[in-house]
């Protein structure tokens, strides 16, 4: 049984949490919300500061929404790096920007103390059924040390290589998310204006080539309209400027990822920054005055 420290209890934190519990580990918690009921009752201890945590867990878990939280989770007053001691190891599994990512790592292990970046996929579903796949950046041995605790949240566990790798790959994940999200809404608002019934079209299209996860789980919320966030748009949002910032200092060009963030900025323009972002196909569907499908 080992001490996990986790901050962060949002839509994915608290069932990934709940997975860590499950698994036997003994857990100090911390969130600038009270944590949820539930994984206080199953015995975690209810830590008053980052600092607290770190001082009290040997591996110490962060999933906050970008890189400024992270930022204030490690190095402000009663952050984590103030409660650190050698030998520790800190795991940042929220989507925040890779060159941060390395500086943060820089700060952790002059501490002596390890870093791994490992941001993962697959949504509040995938939390709360442990599927998620999961990225991870640093070192060798501390990804063995923590990879039977990424175990317990996860099914597809890959370390891609050095601190910042794993944030890289998390905005490839993101790129290719959100241009298939709006595949999937452009081919289901087509099928639906032609009169075509979307539920049996998407159906149909689960048998073949075009058949996904997305078409799949985000499909289905097009048509049935349950927009409630599973992952946020604004979110969404975030992850697609990193990639294109990227794309800038790296002198390449993302044309349909600087097109999907428009239809997202849209979106939120709308009152939607808050949905699930299966509602981007809200965009086109605004833009051609006709809704995939009828509550």
């Amino acid at each position: 049984m080992a001490k996990i420290g986790f901050i962060g209890l949002g839509i994915m934190g608290a069932p990934m949490a709940a997975n860590l519990q499950a698994g036997g580990h003994e857990l100090y918690v911390y969130d600038i919300k009270n944590p949820p009921v539930s994984i206080v009752e199953r015995g975690a201890t209810v830590c008053t500061s980052g600092e607290e945590v770190a001082k009290r867990a040997d591996i110490i878990i962060v999933i906050v929404p970008d890189t400024p939280h992270v930022e204030a989770a490690l190095f402000s007053e009663k952050g984590i790096a103030n409660g650190l001691s050698a030998g520790k190891i800190v795991v940042d599994m929220s989507s925040i920007s890779p060159i941060a990512t390395k500086d943060f790592a820089k700060r952790i292990n002059a501490l002596g103390c390890d870093y791994l970046d490992a941001p993962v996929s697959g949504g509040e579903v995938g939390a709360k059924a442990a599927s998620l796949t999961i990225m991870v950046g640093g070192p060798e041995s501390a990804f063995n040390k923590v990879k039977p605790l990424l175990e317990l949240m996860g099914k597809n566990i890959t370390l891609v290589g050095d601190n910042g790798d794993g944030q890289t790959t998390k905005v490839a994940n993101q790129i290719i998310v959100a241009l298939t999200i709006q595949a999937v809404a452009e081919a289901l608002l087509f099928a639906s204006k032609a009169g075509a019934d979307p539920a049996k079209v998407r159906q149909a299209l689960m048998g073949g080539f075009a058949s996904s996860r997305i078409l799949e789980v985000h499909g289905e919320r097009m048509i049935k309209r349950t927009f409630d966030p599973g992952f946020r748009i604004e979110l969404h949002q975030k992850d697609l400027n990193l990639a294109l910032q990227g794309a800038k200092a790296l002198g390449v060009s993302l044309p349909n990822t600087a097109n999907v963030q428009e239809l997202m900025n849209a979106c939120a323009a709308n009152g939607m920054s808050g949905q699930d972002h299966s509602a981007l196909c809200r965009a086109i569907e605004l833009m051609s005055n006709h809704e995939i499908a009828k509550t």
